[in-house]
């Protein structure tokens, strides 16, 4: 029989070891918990809130533990019933910018999560997760359209040399159109028809040179569209930035959108990053001869300096931002630095390369909601979302020269201001604003029958196997037994260092992979037997049995390993949360059914050199 290196136990207890501990914060159940952030990104949680909060849950006397972290309050509770009472509670007595939203927060040693283990996500099924409704306000939409046209038309009219009184977009998000005369009006008419065929023909207009546009319902179809289109792809981007797996961004109805967010440990940034409409706007600075109409007072964002005016017309948007990373300038302070699509950069070049000597407003366009308490038909009082923007001027700096598709923006008041204002750049900005209609934790009751179940499955499976290959095969039964138990801590501790989420067709991965590491230590223990039955010495019998025995293990797991290669590249879903633990329980099988398992026999039988029979 072939000596076991000395190097295959270290590297065998090498591995364990780390499998342990990486696996340990598994043990640590989280603590139910509220968590209360500002809604700004200026804004962090700091004593003044934490001891609003302490006082609203004293005064109530719930017995909570009010923790200050950098970004927000969390107060953590003893069981799931308090959370939800404290949630409402808070809701009711902290209603304006803050977030309230539900958590768990993790008991994990501080040694652990310094070495950066930390327990394995669970998924909506089990755990739990978020569960957002979000409504698409696609009247804003609309009306950011026309604003569009609006400006288009404006220019075309000066460019056609026709003369007009009045141009505004109407609350019913209609163009209202007076000229000075019904020479003029005729002359736009017909330049209306020959180039905006997204309006209702005829036009309607009345004996006052007027004009009013309406879009035709086509075209209303396609905006609306086109904005739950891209609030999806931006919500989608949004996610991936949070380092979510497996979540769920799909359209719900004609104007809805579902969001899930399984194992996600911070639900108040996740709220805040997923409904934040935050996008930039670039403006030049109003000149004195620059019409009332055609300019508007901002307040700077620092809330110091004095309002300055803009120029109403858009240069352009932050939907134009290719790439935008946050950094720091040469004096420590935050700054993003962005680069532009083609098309931006054409049109900031163009902008400012007549415009050097004047100044390039920075308008960071925020939308907001707010509860209000309404009186309903019964005359109860009702919590009702009520959105609204804030438009603040982030910079207003001379032009120097003309710019191009990459630049910088400064005068972010925070790091973390520049960090959220990069990530909601880079996944791009929502074409439409959007309430929250409903918020749900999927929650702890359902997502503890399900682990419960799933977890005694396991067990039960596990039980019956270990009889059953302790009875039949004895000390290799032993050694088989172990490599079980060293294989799930190992899949464990991959999992949970990987972030992967484990949902319940994950769990039906594990059973399998259970499965296929007790066929594999079948092969190779009907081997020895085999060769024992031939006559062979039992020390080669070994030494055959798991030689014979290994191509037909690799065989058979290299082609399922590619098997769940190809679920996890294009599966979706649960079929992704299977493919996910088979993939890694194959691995740590070979491991440990074959590695494993050989690293035992030799410790045992492996310095007997008048071995007369095997205990198998």
């Amino acid at each position: 029989m072939k000596r076991y290196g000395l190097w295959r136990y270290l590297l065998i207890l090498f591995v364990l070891g780390l499998g342990i501990i990486y696996s340990l914060p598994n043990l640590y159940a989280p603590d139910p918990a509220v968590q209360i952030s500002y809604t700004s990104s200026s804004q962090t949680a700091d004593e003044f809130l934490s001891e609003r909060v302490a006082d609203i849950i004293k005064n109530e006397g719930f017995d909570a533990k009010i923790q200050l972290d950098n970004d927000y309050v969390l107060v953590r509770t003893d069981t799931y019933q308090n959370q939800l009472k404290i949630k409402e509670l808070l809701s009711s007595k902290l209603i304006n910018d803050v977030v309230i939203a539900l958590n768990l927060a993790p008991t994990t040693p501080k040694w652990l999560v310094d070495i950066g283990a930390n327990p394995m996500k669970l998924g909506l099924d089990l755990r739990g997760g978020v569960h957002f409704l979000m409504q698409v306000d696609t009247e804003t939409a609309l009306r950011n359209r026309q604003d569009g046209t609006l400006q288009d038309l404006r220019i075309r009219f000066r460019e056609e040399n026709i003369r007009y009184n009045q141009a505004s977009v109407e609350e019913d998000s209609s163009i209202f159109l007076k000229f000075n005369n019904l020479q003029a009006k005729e002359k736009a008419e017909e330049f209306i028809i020959d180039n905006y065929a997204q309006f209702n023909f005829p036009l309607t207009s009345n004996g006052e040179n007027i004009i009013q546009l309406y879009l035709s319902d086509a075209e209303i179809d396609q905006i609306e569209s086109d904005a739950i289109d891209q609030n999806l792809t931006t919500l989608r981007n949004r996610v991936n930035e949070l380092g979510v797996s497996e979540p769920i961004v799909q359209r719900q109805g004609k104007k809805r959108i579902v969001v899930q967010l399984p194992g996600i440990q911070d639900t108040a940034a996740a709220k805040n990053i997923l409904g934040k409409t935050a996008t930039l706007e670039f403006h030049l600075e109003a000149q004195m001869d620059t019409p009332r109409s055609r300019k508007t007072s901002y307040p700077y964002r620092n809330g110091i300096s004095a309002p300055a005016f803009l120029q109403d017309s858009i240069i352009l948007g932050g939907d134009q931002v290719a790439t935008a990373q946050a950094s720091f300038d040469e004096n420590g302070l935050p700054q993003v630095n962005i680069t532009l699509d083609g098309e931006g950069g054409s049109k900031m070049h163009r902008a400012t390369r007549g415009n050097i000597g004047k100044r390039l407003g920075v308008l960071f366009v925020e939308q907001k909601t707010k509860t209000i308490y309404e009186k309903d038909e019964s005359g109860q009082q009702v919590p009702v979302q009520q959105s609204y923007e804030v438009k603040e001027i982030i910079s207003l700096a001379t032009i120097r020269a003309a710019l191009g598709t990459t630049f910088r923006i400064t005068g972010l008041d925070s790091p973390s201001e520049s960090s959220e204002l990069a990530l909601l750049l880079r996944a791009g900005a929502l074409a439409a604003p959007m309430t929250f209609v409903e918020e749900r934790t999927v929650g702890p009751s359902l997502g503890a029958d399900n682990i419960k179940a799933g977890v005694f499955s396991m067990q039960l499976g596990l039980f019956l196997v270990l009889s059953f290959i302790l009875f039949y095969y004895r000390i290799f039964g032993v050694a088989a037994s172990l490599a079980l138990t060293f294989n799930i801590v190992l899949l464990v501790a991959i999992m949970s260092t990987l972030s992967a989420t484990l949902t319940l067709p994950g769990i039906a991965g594990i059973v399998l992979t259970v499965g296929m590491a007790v066929d594999a230590n079948v092969l190779i223990f009907s081997r020895i037997r085999e060769e024992l039955n031939r006559g062979r010495a039992p020390l080669d019998a070994i030494d055959a049995g798991y030689n014979r025995a290994f191509l037909t293990i690799w065989d058979a797991n290299v082609t399922t390993l590619i098997v769940a290669v190809i679920l996890l590249s294009y599966g979706t879903g649960p079929v992704k949360g299977f493919a996910i633990t088979l993939s890694i329980g194959i691995i740590t099988s070979m491991f440990t059914a074959i590695m494993g398992t050989r690293a035992f026999v030799n410790l045992i039988y492996g310095s007997k050199k008048n071995l007369e029979g095997l205990s198998i």
